[in-house]
């Protein structure tokens, strides 16, 4: 029945970083946590345990009645085919980011999770940072004449992670959250391989026709940072203040996992997230072929 009593039985797939994170926010006694139950984690590498927690096969995962929820927290690439084995065994399942590597995979489970009566997350921490919450405030009401973010990092596997526009969709994540649907004008990729340097660059346009370029610049000796202009009708926004340490973020994610698996979410909000995720996925697709297409 609905009446809902004791914990719904998690397994995190992936005990990278993010899996880490969650196998130690899980064993924590949080708000959350307190309807979850950490039964064990799924990796491809023999660990045994870790922290008294029991590695258990995949398919023990799946078949196990305890099971409830699955965290899909491996390498991006492996995400898809992770969500559709979980959901089909009828499991719950919260994702890093991204979700998918393709539009038309990401559609796909959102309609197997719907007909399975499952909850899909896609977890996106960067809407929990204090710069987020800062920005937010600050873009109300105003109208953007053209704006620009650059995110520079260190090197990353693009056959573990994504082409550069999904690796990166948080970043767009915020351009569509801050200024809603945007359409892409123009995407360039450069890349040296031998110096594992790579940086994508895109324009984007508002439903206004304002102009927004994205940049993504990967390579040894850069430092994780991000870097913002956005000019509006009244003053010019030129990177956040220091607003404070990110407390927390994927504990305030999996609060919003844990609401929308005991129901406390609405339809139109679940909706209008969902609208929001595959439009950026979708972009990152157009990104990706737009690139491609150029080589």
């Amino acid at each position: 029945g609905n009446t809902f009593c004791g914990k719904f039985g998690v397994v995190v797939v992936g005990v990278g970083r993010a899996g880490s994170v969650r196998m130690r926010d899980l064993r924590n006694p949080h708000p959350s946590s307190a309807f979850l139950n950490l039964i064990g984690f799924v990796s491809r590498r023999e660990l045994g345990s870790i922290d008294g927690v029991q590695q258990i096969s995949l398919e023990d995962a799946l078949s196990s009645q305890e099971v409830e929820v699955a965290y899909i927290c491996s390498e991006s690439s492996s995400h898809e085919d992770y969500i559709r084995q979980f959901l089909n065994a009828g499991k719950h399942v919260l994702v890093e980011y991204p979700m998918t590597l393709s539009l038309a995979a990401a559609q796909e489970l959102w309609e197997l999770a719907e007909q399975k009566g499952k909850v899909l997350h896609e977890e996106h921490v960067e809407l929990l940072m204090e710069e987020f919450a800062f920005l937010k405030k600050e873009v109300v009401g105003k109208d953007l004449l053209k704006g620009s973010l650059l995110f520079t990092a260190g090197p990353l596997e693009e056959e573990r992670f994504g082409f550069p526009a999904f690796s990166g969709i948080s970043r767009l994540t915020w351009l569509v959250s801050l200024f809603g649907e945007l359409s892409l004008v123009s995407a360039t990729l450069e890349e040296r391989k031998e110096d594992q340097y790579m940086k994508m660059t895109v324009c984007l346009e508002t439903e206004k026709k304002s102009p927004l370029s994205w940049i993504e610049e990967k390579g040894p000796g850069l430092k994780r940072n991000r870097y913002l202009s956005f000019h509006f009708k009244s003053g010019s926004l030129e990177n956040v203040p220091n607003v404070g340490v990110n407390k927390n973020i994927f504990l305030k994610d999996q609060n919003i996992f844990v609401q929308k698996l005991l129901g406390q979410f609405s339809e139109k909000e679940l909706a209008a997230e969902k609208k929001r995720i595959l439009h950026c996925l979708g972009l990152a697709e157009e990104i990706q072929k737009y690139c491609c297409s150029r080589k």
